[in-house]
């Protein structure tokens, strides 16, 4: 890759005065690009790439023979399954802003009894029951 003209041959040329295609002239262009890259890469850079588009593909492999994590997929497609996500992304920023923000429980059952009247509470711990049911079920199908 010492000369323009490697990419370039007389050959290529297009018809009109010996000027290429543009075409050509942008494969040409590519293929300096992509000889230049590997002249520039080290033989680290390139068994690190390589390992790193190695790890990658088992990744990829080992992800969609997981039946577990394609359901999963499956179902966060729904609309009804982007809706959840999105409100629990939501709800988890904004637990972590609130437990940043509170001092520790002080625990005991006067502290039990004040969280248990915070509004919302019930709704968290239906919330919780029906989750858990729900798993539960689908554990025992299962089997």
């Amino acid at each position: 890759m010492s000369t323009d003209t490697e990419f370039a041959p007389a050959s290529v040329a297009g018809e009109r005065g010996g000027i290429a295609p543009p075409v050509l002239e942008q494969l040409a262009e590519i293929a300096m690009l992509i000889g230049s890259a590997r002249d520039a890469m080290s033989d680290e850079m390139v068994t690190r790439l390589a390992r790193a588009i190695s790890e990658g593909a088992t990744l990829l492999d080992r992800l969609t023979r997981n039946e577990g994590l394609l359901q999963l997929l499956r179902v966060l497609e729904r609309p009804e399954g982007q809706h959840l996500l999105i409100g629990l992304s939501k709800a988890l920023a904004l637990m972590d802003r609130q437990v940043a923000a509170a001092p520790p429980s002080s625990g005991g059952i006067a502290g039990l009894w004040k969280l248990a009247r915070e509004p919302g509470a019930q709704d968290a711990i239906r919330l919780l029951s029906i989750l858990s049911q729900c798993w539960v079920e689908s554990m025992r199908d299962a089997r």
